[in-house]
C-alpha cells in the first residue's frame, strides 16, 4: 500500500512523504551544525584572553575613547545576546569589519578564499590520480616489492612535517635547480595585469588567453602543491591499499578469477568498484582538510589563502576575521560531507 502511494505520489509529481522528511532531516541537522559551530567558535572568541577593544583603539587610548567603542561593540551585554546579535548579522550576510584590512571580512574571504581552493584542489586531485593507483598496485603485489616502495612512500609522505618538506623544497628546485617559481602566486611584474573573475588563477588566466601568465601562475603552484598533495596522496594510498586487500580476499573475486575473467577487470570492474564508495569518503575528508588545514604550506610558500589570513589575523588579534574564516571554513567542510553523501547514492545502487 505505501510503495503504490509514492509510486502514486510520483507520478503526480508530487514529492514521497518519506524523500520530504528525509530533506527535512538534513536541512534541520546542516541547520544544528552551522549554530552549533557558529555559538561555539563566537564563545572561543569572548573567552579568548584578547582584548577586542585595544586591538581597535590602541593601547594609548584615553578610557573614554576605550569605553566608547565597548559600548559600540556591545561587550557590555551578556555573551548570548552578543551571539544572537552576531546570528543577525550574518543572516544578512555581514561578517564584520577586518582591523587588520579595514575592509569587511566578507571582501578579504572573496580575495583570499580562492587562493586556498585552487591549491587544496590541485593537491587532492594529486592525491587522487597518484594515490589511488598506487594503493592498487601495493593491494595487487602485497607482501612483494612494490607493496614496500608504495608503503614506504606512503609513510614518508604522511610522517614527514610539511614545513620541513617545504623548506626543502624550495631550496633544492627552486634557489638551487631553478626549475620552479617561489614563493608567493605571481611574479612581482604580473600582479594586476588580469582581473579576476574567479579568483583562481589558473582558470582566469585561460579565460583571457594570457598563457604567459598561466604558466607563471602554474609554476609558481607546483612546489606547494606537490608538498600539499604529498600528504594527500600518501593517506589515500594507503586507505585504498586496506580497502582493496580487504576485497580481493572476499570469495567473488575467487569465483570471477575462477570463471576466466580477465585479471584487469577482476581488479578495476569488481574489487575497486566496491571500494568506491569508502574511497569517497577518504577523498571528501582529505579535500576538507586541505581546504582548512594547509596554513603551513601557505605561511612557508607565502601563499596568499584563507590559512594564512586567518593565522595573520589571530596574530593582530582581528577576532572578527577569525571568526569569519572559521565560519566560512566550516560550511565548505559540511558541503563536502553533503557532496560526499549525493555521490554515494550515484556510485552504489544499493543506497538509492
Amino acid at each position: 500500500m505505501r510503495a503504490s502511494t509514492d509510486q502514486a505520489a510520483v507520478g503526480s509529481g508530487l514529492t514521497p512523504p518519506s524523500t520530504l522528511v528525509k530533506i527535512i532531516g538534513v536541512l534541520f541537522s546542516l541547520a544544528l551544525t552551522f549554530l552549533g559551530l557558529t555559538a561555539i567558535t563566537f564563545v572561543i572568541s569572548r573567552v579568548m584572553p584578547v582584548d577586542p577593544v585595544l586591538a581597535i583603539v590602541g593601547d594609548r587610548a584615553s578610557n573614554e575613547v576605550y569605553q566608547q567603542v565597548y559600548l559600540q561593540l556591545g561587550l557590555d551585554k551578556p555573551v548570548y545576546v552578543q551571539y544572537l546579535k552576531y546570528l543577525g548579522q550574518l543572516a544578512q550576510g555581514d561578517l564584520g569589519s577586518s582591523i587588520m584590512t579595514t575592509r569587511p571580512v566578507i571582501e578579504d574571504i572573496k580575495r583570499f578564499f580562492p587562493a586556498t581552493l585552487e591549491l587544496a584542489t590541485v593537491a587532492t586531485l594529486l592525491g587522487i590520480f597518484v594515490g589511488v593507483p598506487m594503493g592498487v598496485f601495493a593491494a595487487v603485489h602485497q607482501g612483494r616489492w612494490p607493496d614496500h616502495i608504495v608503503r614506504v612512500v606512503a609513510l614518508l609522505g604522511y610522517s614527514a612535517p610539511i614545513f620541513w618538506l617545504g623548506l626543502v623544497a624550495l631550496l633544492v628546485f627552486y634557489a638551487k635547480l631553478g626549475w620552479v617559481a617561489g614563493p608567493g602566486r605571481l611574479d612581482v611584474y604580473y600582479d594586476g595585469i588580469i582581473d579576476p573573475v574567479t579568483g583562481i588563477l589558473l582558470i582566469d588566466a585561460a579565460l583571457v588567453r594570457d598563457w604567459e601568465i598561466f604558466r607563471n601562475a602554474l609554476s609558481h603552484l607546483v612546489l606547494p602543491a606537490s608538498i600539499l598533495g604529498t600528504f594527500a596522496l600518501a593517506y589515500i594510498a594507503r586507505m585504498t591499499r586496506s580497502f582493496m586487500l580487504d576485497q580481493l580476499s572476499q570469495e567473488y573475486i575467487l569465483t570471477a578469477r575462477v570463471k576466466g575473467i580477465p585479471e584487469s577487470r577482476v581488479i578495476w570492474g569488481h574489487a575497486f568498484r566496491n571500494v568506491l564508495v569508502q574511497l569517497i569518503t577518504i577523498i571528501g575528508l582529505t579535500y576538507a582538510s586541505l581546504l582548512e588545514g594547509s596554513v603551513l604550506t601557505e605561511t612557508v610558500f607565502s601563499w596568499p589563502g584563507i590559512g594564512q589570513y586567518i593565522t595573520n589575523s589571530l596574530f593582530n588579534n582581528d577576532m572578527n576575521a577569525v571568526l569569519g574564516g572559521t565560519i566560512v571554513v566550516g560550511v565548505c567542510f559540511v558541503g563536502i560531507n553533503m557532496l560526499s553523501d549525493l555521490l554515494y547514492r550515484l556510485v552504489d545502487p544499493r543506497i538509492r
